[in-house]
């Protein structure tokens, strides 16, 4: 006989979510104390923006490689128009949410910006974890610990440890980013538990792999390294606990609204970068963009635009504007499923508009992700990766085990001095190798291969 547990522990409440918490806290911030003028989640943003690690982001590919030809997404660019998309999301999910509890403005002060920081922080990291050269780079550090020189550390680390290796997840990594702690600096960036909680789209760890449906379980949010941080920050927002063996959450409901923002954009923008660089014909593309909509469109104020660039834009402005309505009223539609972490799709997921956008996807990975230049990138990417980190964990190791040659202590010198290369952990010393790398620019990353196979001069 099979015997269901149920799951009897609270549901999530927005009070606890919504918490102004930072790393090292010892008194609780309330609210209704805050200095309206610098609010506590929009000095999230602030922190955010001026890091090195976002700055970066100005030099990683999004998708289509830099273009001397046209402007092209990177990045950054990228992640300021989620974040502008998000903010839009969170306020008018905020004026809904506050009319629905009303408690939480006149007891404790919230207001609909509020919940438009928090996402647009969010939203503003989430790509801030990720490798060179897109999400390749993402495949080739897998690869190099599944199929490469880095198998040789399977058996002395535990299966999590190695699957945080063979999944390198750039949501893990970015977690890492935002929370680890540095020289004179604890807890990272120090941002509010509320926006690192919103951040964390997959609230689980590596293992096991996609155990279910439910689309928090489609990849991991922190690496080992980090556990303990995110379980800190996971009890103190009441995230609801999904498994007693294994730690996976539900997610922070405004995890949903970054989701949905930057599906968005990726959807959109990306379709438009294609349409501007030629990779799609502009008569078929307008017509999937028309498509999305069609019940909105002012075909006069339209048949007035005389370029390619002016019609995209005009459209693509339509199709967000539609999409975050519709984003927003499938949010409401599901807020008490969301709260109890049982709704388990993402939101465009549910989208009245889920075919004309399947359609759109469709056709960017077929001109735009399986382009020529996109996958000639691809290829370096793994190769390059490949080298820096066969050479940087080879060096290392050599270092710990006391058996440096010339090279590995010159090789070492280019490490910055916060990377902690003596740890005695094998898994924390090869993690902080990898996370060093993820943080390199692609421009950065090609360079030091350079220096690397002697080709620099």
């Amino acid at each position: 006989m099979i015997i269901l547990q149920v799951n009897t522990r609270d549901n999530m409440n927005w009070e606890q979510l919504l918490s102004l918490k930072r790393h090292g806290d010892t008194n609780k911030r309330l609210r209704n104390e805050q200095d309206e003028t610098r609010l506590g989640f929009d000095v999230d943003y602030d922190r955010i923006i001026f890091s090195p690690e976002f700055r970066s982001l100005q030099d990683k590919t999004q998708v289509v490689p830099l273009s001397s030809t046209d402007f092209v997404h990177t990045r950054l660019t990228h992640s300021l128009e989620v974040s502008v998309v998000a903010r839009s999301l969170g306020r008018r999910v905020g004026v809904k949410v506050l009319e629905k509890h009303p408690y939480l403005k006149e007891v404790h002060g919230y207001k609909s910006n509020d919940f438009g920081a928090i996402v647009a922080a969010a939203a503003l990291a989430h790509d801030i974890g990720n490798p060179p050269f897109g999400h390749s780079g993402e495949k080739a550090i897998g690869h190099f610990f599944k199929t490469g020189a880095g198998q040789q550390f399977k058996e002395q680390m535990t299966p999590k440890e190695y699957q945080d290796l063979c999944d390198f997840e750039g949501n893990a990594n970015g977690f890492k980013v935002l929370t680890q702690d540095k020289l004179g600096s604890k807890g990272g960036l120090r941002l509010s538990y509320a926006t690192l909680g919103a951040f964390t789209k997959y609230p689980k760890e590596s293992l096991p792999v996609k155990p279910n449906s439910n689309i928090a379980s489609k990849k991991y949010g922190f690496f080992q390294t980090e556990k303990s941080g995110f379980l800190d920050v996971a009890s103190e927002l009441g995230m609801k606990k999904q498994h007693d063996q294994n730690i996976q959450y539900s997610r922070h409901p405004l995890a949903f609204l970054v989701e949905a923002a930057d599906d968005i954009c990726y959807t959109i923008i990306d379709f438009e970068d294609g349409i501007n660089l030629g990779l799609i014909e502009e008569d078929y593309a307008l017509e999937y963009l028309i498509n999305l909509v069609r019940n909105t469109i002012n075909t006069e104020k339209y048949n007035t635009l005389s370029s390619t660039k002016e019609r995209v834009s005009y459209l693509r402005a339509l199709a967000i504007s539609t999409l975050i309505e519709d984003a927003v009223t499938i949010f409401m539609a599901n807020e008490k499923e969301i709260l109890e972490g049982e709704f388990q799709v993402s939101i465009l997921d549910k989208s009245k508009y889920q075919a004309q956008i399947n359609d759109i996807i469709k056709l960017s990975v077929e001109k735009i992700y399986n382009a020529d230049e996109v996958i000639d990138k691809e290829i370096s990417g793994f190769e390059i990766l490949n080298e820096l980190l066969s050479r940087f964990i080879l060096s290392v190791n050599n270092n710990f085990n006391n058996t440096p040659s010339s090279y590995d202590k010159l090789l070492l010198r280019l490490l910055p001095k916060e990377v902690d290369i003596l740890n005695d952990s094998l898994y924390t010393r090869v993690m902080n190798v990898c996370y060093f790398i993820s943080l390199f620019s692609d421009k950065k990353a090609v360079l030091t291969y350079k220096k690397i196979k002697g080709l620099a001069f």
